[in-house]
């Protein structure tokens, strides 16, 4: 059944070892690095039970009510119900947040799609991926996923260096495997569990491996270790950094010092061919949400550039208007992507229903390679001005509040302090530590450019190209066999 937010409170009250800047954390709900993002967290459940979003962000099946979010897809009107269910809780939140679970439960859906590989291994994985499924259905968890290792030394493998700069398993147990290592996970201080994917590499022509792990980590578990980065709530105030101090969503190294993963939990072990399968096809389905995050940061970069334009009369330029449109065809970019990928949406192996591959991936390298030139011409749009304004308490305090209340006053409609908020919110949004922070974040969250180039190239069709050019061309039949 679904959950309230004081449930996912109570969750991450289970004894979990947390540290932020040295402090051993005992209660997270209450740490102002990340109590902000779990209240939205929190408020995202609740919104399930309000009345006026319930419809949108729940459905009906076995006598359960459940969240849109992880309901498997199977026809089309599902991902345009997930599309609405995002654009609900975006709205209601007024900002943008990427690690709340929808973006990561799909990598799960991939799992089940992978059932065949898996039964011709272990039957019992394939079972504990079925069952693993359902259970996030029913129990509403916040499920994130374990990405990439420290590494150590890339020019060698993990044995010949410290081998738990990749997560491997170091014991067998009747209760299940002994894992150690690390992994690096935003959100897993304030999640309830991950799934603990392989980097692909750490092995070459091995059939077996001890790297070649996956399963679910719980967060409470004994064991794991949650080591936050600084956050950047509460650096400053929120007036002058109200994205950093309200949607900053906390990453995590997350140490594994022998942790037990119990058999039900493990989704494959050893067998590199499966877990090469699982790495390759991970992001079939979470590409999508998470490519539809950037579609309202490039709405935010539009509303804030051309209300600037707006405030200062600049709006009736024909080169703002240009600039303007780069982001627009940036932001229409994304949306068609995203809209083409469900109109040509394609059967998995394991019957569902995937977005376009191509299409999907495509729209995400469009999405993420672009994001760096386009902030920098919102940068432009908004001027200088978004890294000189003072602060908030200067517009309110002393003998600097007149003279600022003057030269930031446009005319009757625009006082200081709407354009003190808007230049704020601008340098948090193109500008700042968390700004910046963010842009690396997009880069590298699912996985880095050389990989989304891979994910295109595998998943496109070239048999139409090349039967088109050998047909034109007139070459010989015989090159048929080729294709």
């Amino acid at each position: 059944m679904i959950r309230t937010g004081e449930q996912y409170r109570d969750g991450l009250r289970d004894g979990r070892e947390v540290w932020v800047d040295g402090e051993h954390v005992r209660d997270v709900t209450q740490h102002p690095a990340m109590q902000p993002i779990i209240d939205i967290r929190a408020r995202m459940y609740d919104m399930q039970h309000d009345k006026t979003h319930a419809e949108t962000l729940t459905y009906r099946e076995n006598n359960g009510i459940h969240s849109i979010f992880n309901r498997l897809p199977r026809e089309q009107q599902d991902w345009h119900d997930k599309w609405k269910a995002v654009d609900t809780v975006m709205g209601d939140i007024e900002g943008v947040v990427t690690r709340v679970g929808d973006e990561t439960v799909g990598e799960m859906w991939s799992l089940y799609d992978g059932q065949d590989v898996l039964n011709e291994i272990d039957p019992q994985f394939s079972k504990n991926i079925a069952n693993h499924v359902q259970g996030v259905i029913e129990t509403d968890v916040f499920h994130v996923s374990a990405n990439t290792d420290p590494k150590g030394d890339r020019s060698k493998p993990p044995q010949e260096q410290d081998p738990d700069m990749m997560v491997h398993v170091v014991k067998e147990t009747d209760k299940g495997i002994i894992v150690r290592g690390a992994k690096y996970e935003t959100a897993a201080g304030y999640a309830d569990q991950a799934f603990l994917k392989p980097t692909v590499g750490a092995w070459t022509n091995e059939k077996l491996s001890d790297y070649a792990v996956g399963g679910i980590i719980k967060m409470g578990a004994p064991g794991v270790k949650l080591i936050a980065r600084s956050g950047f709530a509460g650096r400053a105030s929120k007036e002058d950094y109200p994205l950093a101090n309200k949607f900053d969503e906390v990453d995590f190294l997350m140490v594994l010092d022998d942790v037990l993963i119990p058999w039900e939990d493990v989704f494959f072990y050893r067998h590199t061919r499966a877990a090469a399968y699982i790495r390759g096809t991970l992001h079939r389905y979470s590409a999508f949400p998470y490519t539809l995050r950037l579609l309202y940061v490039a709405d935010m970069m539009i509303g804030a550039a051309l209300w600037n334009a707006k405030q200062t009369g600049l709006d009736k330029l024909q080169a703002v208007r240009e600039k303007l449109a780069d982001l627009v065809c940036y932001r229409e970019g994304i949306n068609a992507h995203l809209t083409a990928s469900i109109a040509l949406a394609q059967k998995s192996p394991g019957g569902l229903l995937m977005p376009h591959q191509s299409i999907l991936y495509a729209g995400r390298i469009h999405a993420c390679a672009n994001l760096p030139q386009m902030m920098h011409i919102a940068r432009e749009l908004c001027g200088g001005q978004i890294c000189v304004t003072p602060s908030a308490a200067a517009f309110s305090n002393g003998d600097s509040k007149d003279w600022l209340t003057k030269f930031y006053s446009l005319n009757d409609a625009w006082q200081a302090e709407d354009r003190r908020k808007l230049l704020a919110f601008a340098r948090d949004l193109l500008n700042s530590d968390y700004a910046n922070h963010r842009l690396t974040f997009v880069q590298f969250a699912q996985a880095p450019h050389f990989n989304h180039l891979a994910a295109v190239y595998n998943a496109f069709d070239f048999s139409g190209p090349l039967d088109f050019v050998r047909r034109s061309a007139n070459l010989s039949e015989r090159v048929n066999g080729s294709l």
